[in-house]
């Protein structure tokens, strides 16, 4: 079993936390000023999307690497939509849009992009049970 192991630390008198994994890296997480937290950090629920991101993007990543595409660079932009006026409040609809920079091939993006968000990416499998989840990508010079 691959186990992950999270401290989690209370960094104020609201909801300011900050989160560590068993090799001392760290993330702080914070509540909207609508229930009293400061803002000063993602809420929880943004760094879920942040999570799905970051997985997906190291897929794409080793997937052009291993087709011999000339990746220069990957941003991602993530867009969630949330059950208003219940809890708890679940992703129903999320889009995540690829920019992929530098010499690669529509097909091979393609793919890449697809099999991370179909078979690779943990996070999107995770959220998958309650969201719908869509993708698209573009290729930049």
């Amino acid at each position: 079993m691959n186990r992950n192991h999270i401290e989690l630390v209370r960094l104020d008198d609201r909801f300011l936390m900050e989160a560590i994994n068993e090799t001392g890296e760290s993330i702080r997480m914070d509540g909207g000023t609508n229930i009293g937290g400061s803002e000063s950090a993602m809420r929880p629920m943004q760094v879920l999307l942040a999570s799905m991101g970051g997985c997906s993007a190291i897929d794409v990543v080793m997937i052009l690497k291993k087709q011999r595409q000339e990746l220069r660079d990957i941003k991602i932009s993530i867009d969630g939509d949330r059950e208003p006026n219940v809890e708890p409040s679940l992703y129903k609809k999320i889009h995540i849009h690829f920019k992929l920079f530098g010499k690669i091939e529509q097909d091979k993006a393609a793919t890449a992009v697809n099999l991370s968000m179909t078979k690779y990416c943990s996070v999107a499998k995770t959220l998958e049970a309650t969201a719908e989840i869509s993708h698209s990508f573009e290729i930049l010079p």
